[in-house]
């Protein structure tokens, strides 16, 4: 789900040790357009969460190195290195647990429950499962993390009180770190 296509899993391969060492996580890669505009879209933050406009630069410098001496792509194409946003796509186990609690959209690639589309609360996970309490039913349904093939976060009130709260925290820290003692 971090890379739709096996293209993608192999700029994935290359370029998950460089993000690593960098000190940030790759949530999702997606190299996009034909032959003439194509567009490698990387969305990235630290283990913590956070990503920064110094974040995606610094990101971006060191991915540019790496794509520029193994030239993995053919023809042209524009890197674009940013944070994964607050309405963001869900694509690894450790995503559902974070955002336990808020509305999400999963798409699967086969029919469970009688559909391929769910949309509701996520409810935790279950070993290789997630969870999502279903709009308009009582039922929770748990759904193996293999069989889902797009998951994003609804933008709601609540998922923009949470930005803003972890926004305000990391400007916080940030000024206590400049103050001087």
């Amino acid at each position: 789900m971090r890379g739709k296509t096996a293209e993608d899993r192999r700029l994935l391969e290359l370029l998950d040790p460089v993000a690593e060492a960098a000190g940030y996580e790759i949530v999702r890669l997606r190299l996009m357009g034909g032959e003439e505009a194509r567009r490698l879209q990387i969305m990235a933050e630290t283990p913590e969460g956070d990503m920064v406009v110094e974040d995606c630069a610094r990101l971006s410098r060191a991915i540019s190195e790496i794509m520029d001496a193994a030239d993995p792509i053919a023809g042209e194409y524009t890197l674009e290195v940013s944070s994964p946003g607050v309405d963001r796509p869900l694509t690894r186990l450790k995503d559902f647990e974070n955002y336990d609690g808020f509305e999400a959209r999963i798409e699967l690639d086969r029919v469970a429950e009688g559909r391929k589309r769910f949309r509701g609360v996520l409810a935790g996970v279950e070993g290789d499962a997630i969870g999502i309490d279903l709009e308009g039913e009582d039922s929770t349904a748990m759904i193996p993390f293999e069989w889902i093939v797009d998951a994003k976060l609804i933008l709601t009130d609540a998922l923009m009180k949470r930005g803003a709260d972890e926004r305000a925290a990391r400007l916080s820290a940030e000024a206590d770190q400049d103050t001087p003692e």
